[in-house]
């Protein structure tokens, strides 16, 4: 595996053809005061990076809940807020962390701390490879690098598709233990000491977010922008952080977009 120079590299991604790590140089920072609306999430998940930081105590954290609400971007901006303090970021793909030893064995004696980030993390019946995940959080009879956090989102609180069969007493697809089946797919969840939730924004949470995208355009009528806001997201089936953005990136396209009367 060819070494990065983490001294001028603060964030890389492994590549999956090329079975390597890929030095980012066009990092994509967020500012952590530019996160609103999940002030729970992030005082707990600061207060954990910081410890992280200076070597305390610490858990590898999941992220979980409805898409668009600011789990990625908490680690960007974790990065942002923390790189000048020799934190890193490597991030690696679902279907590539059969590499996370390899990936892990690379950097465990480095002088700097590193996240390795899973995004959009989940896994399908039959799927095996959440087990190398399991024994780098804890479990293998090497003790896990204390210069490593795992970080994980998903859209599913427990990773796995759960099935009204799972809670059957009743034996599953012929197997006599099926508790078994269950806790086998629990225990990787249970792993990740820091489990954050992270649910659909309310409407006056969406726009706040919108007026603060909003904050150095010259707009006249901010109530309509409220109204063509709220319309967007009623359209799109959700209200997030990500669809403020791109109702702002609409705007930005077409500066008619805010002067459209209503209908």
């Amino acid at each position: 595996m060819k070494s990065i120079d983490w001294d001028k590299t603060i964030a890389a991604s492994w590549r999956t053809r090329q079975e390597k790590l890929k030095a980012i140089k066009d990092v994509d920072l967020i500012e952590m005061d530019k996160l609103l609306c999940i002030d729970r999430q992030k005082k707990a998940f600061v207060g954990n990076i910081e410890n992280f930081i200076v070597g305390k105590p610490t858990n590898h954290i999941l992220l979980w809940g409805a898409r668009g609400t600011g789990k990625s971007s908490l680690v960007k901006a974790a990065l942002n807020e923390y790189h000048q303090r020799r934190l890193r970021v490597i991030e690696i793909p679902k279907d590539d962390l059969r590499w996370l030893v390899e990936i892990t064995d690379e950097i465990r004696d480095l002088d700097y701390r590193f996240i390795i980030f899973c995004d959009d993390l989940s896994f399908e019946e039959g799927e095996t490879t959440y087990k190398e995940l399991k024994s780098t959080l804890q479990g293998s009879i090497e003790k896990p690098p204390e210069n490593v956090l795992i970080i994980a989102t998903s859209n599913r609180r427990h990773l796995m598709p759960e099935k009204m069969k799972d809670n059957e007493e009743s034996s599953l697809n012929g197997e006599i233990h099926a508790a078994d089946t269950v806790q086998e797919k629990m225990s990787l969840v249970d792993r990740f000491g820091m489990s954050l939730s992270f649910y659909p924004l309310t409407q006056d949470e969406y726009l706040s977010i919108v007026d603060m995208l909003f904050a150095e355009e010259e707009i006249e009528d901010r109530k309509h922008l409220h109204v063509l806001a709220a319309r967007f997201a009623s359209e799109r089936g959700s209200r997030s952080g990500r669809i403020a953005e791109q109702f702002f990136n609409a705007w930005a396209i077409d500066n008619s977009f805010c002067k459209r009367k209503m209908t």
